[in-house]
């Protein structure tokens, strides 16, 4: 987060106690305005926006609730605590049901005013950084739909429904670009954690040591550059989903505490003794093939078979051309603001030529960048990247050599077989043959 000073307003129709809070504020470095006038302080509100608030309970023609309530209503991201005396502490904890953060009661000394206030901008930094971890959360687009034709994909998506409403954990399989992070969209919308959040994070995009303080939060000064307490995404998804992308890549220490959270729903933060529970849905999802990492040792077996519960093999677009078309139109809609846009013919034929190794995120991608280059008219081939526009002239697909047919039926078994023992079996060969094709073809 940014390292700000926080900008804070203290209303109190007591002169002296606004002077010491006023005093105690600015030696912290917090930018902070007075008014003993409850009024005039909130037409500030109105105007300006602060990170912190200290209101008085006790205050005429306005008081403390009354300056609490609107302030929760024209400034919803300011933290209020209400100034209070010692009589007044059951109206002080009545503040708090209604959304202030804390009480202080008078009178107070200068160190505990201090150390009170840090608190309090700790607090609401804290609270700030849970807001922007949520704009990392998918609320869900409700009625998300996969668009397919294929008669495999729609078996896996009315497997993925059948299985949303349980606990069970869900490995989603599929080479990049297939649509796993949607499926688990799905799954999340159609479960009845679907009014809580949906966190995503990619296991792959961050080094072990950030990743684990990501998943399960740090404490301050548990390593270099821990200068406050955070929670993880774990605890960001408490009771609803969390979808952990790129799981084949993450190392085995941070596995042995995933399958603890799988086993137990217990984890401690970075630098942490305490424990935390937590009631999470895990969705995992690989574009790479998992058995093979239990052969290789890079992947602990208890994790897989917990992860393992349901196992759904997105197939790529090549095995389900019927989709080409209706990708297109939809990614078409999505983009031609005007709805003037059509395919030329010849650029549909080569759409159909194409292999989309991107698979759908491809076709997403080369749409987008067609309708900007085609301005109003059709989407001619030169609208079209060169890996494809080349293609132009050919009366069918190009003729793949034996080496390359060989490549793509091994692909196609492996994405069909749950290990290497089925797959060889079916191409008629021992394990060590595939392994050597395998690693030929750096499949």
């Amino acid at each position: 987060m940014e390292n700000k000073s926080p900008k804070v307003i203290v209303v109190d129709d007591e002169e002296n106690i606004l002077k010491t809070v006023g005093i105690c504020f600015r030696s912290l470095g917090f930018d902070t305005q007075l008014y003993t006038d409850p009024v005039e302080a909130l037409q500030k509100i109105h105007t300006e926006k602060f990170d912190l608030a200290f209101i008085d309970l006790k205050m005429q023609p306005l008081d403390g609730i009354e300056m609490l309530a609107e302030i929760k209503r024209i400034s919803v991201d300011t933290t209020v605590t209400i100034i209070t005396a010692h009589g007044s502490i059951e109206s002080a904890v009545e503040a708090i049901k209604k959304g202030a953060y804390h009480y202080l009661q008078k009178p107070f000394n200068y160190t505990e005013l201090q150390i009170f206030a840090q608190k309090t901008w700790e607090y609401h930094q804290l609270a700030t950084e849970v807001k922007e971890l949520r704009q990392i959360i998918s609320p869900g687009e409700k009625g998300v739909s996969f668009i397919t034709r294929s008669a495999k994909m729609h078996e896996l998506l009315d497997l993925a429904e059948r299985m949303a409403d349980s606990n069970l954990t869900i490995l989603i399989e599929g080479e990049s670009g297939t649509g796993k992070e949607l499926i688990a969209h799905i799954i999340h919308d159609k479960s009845s954690r679907a009014s809580k959040p949906l966190v995503k994070i990619n296991c792959a995009a961050l080094p072990t040591e950030l990743l684990e303080s990501e998943l399960f939060g740090h404490i301050k000064g548990s390593f270099t550059g821990a200068l406050q307490d955070r929670i993880g995404r774990f605890e960001m998804a408490d009771g609803g989903t969390i979808f952990l992308d790129e799981i084949a890549e993450i190392s085995m220490n941070i596995q042995a505490k995933l399958l603890r959270i799988l086993q137990t729903k217990e984890f401690e933060r970075v630098g942490e003794s305490t424990t935390h529970k937590v009631d999470v849905r895990i969705l995992a999802a690989t574009n790479r093939n998992l058995d093979e990492a239990l052969r290789e040792g890079n992947f602990r077996d208890d994790l897989f078979y917990r992860l393992n519960a349901v196992r759904l093999k997105l197939l790529p677009l090549r095995e389900r051309p019927e989709d080409i078309p209706l990708l297109i139109q939809h990614f078409i809609y999505k983009y031609d603001s005007t709805n003037s846009i059509d395919v030329a013919p010849e650029s549909m034929r080569l759409f159909r030529l194409y292999s989309w190794p991107g698979n759908v995120r491809e076709v997403e991608n080369v749409i987008q960048r067609a309708i900007l280059l085609a301005q109003k008219g059709p989407l001619e081939p030169q609208h079209l990247p060169e890996e494809i526009s080349r293609l132009s002239g050919s009366a069918a697909r190009p003729i793949p050599s034996l080496e390359e047919i060989e490549k793509t039926h091994i692909q196609r078994v492996l994405t069909q077989t749950k290990d290497f023992n089925e797959a060889a079996k079916i191409l008629g060969i021992d394990t060590a043959t595939l392994w050597r094709k395998r690693k030929k073809y750096g499949i």
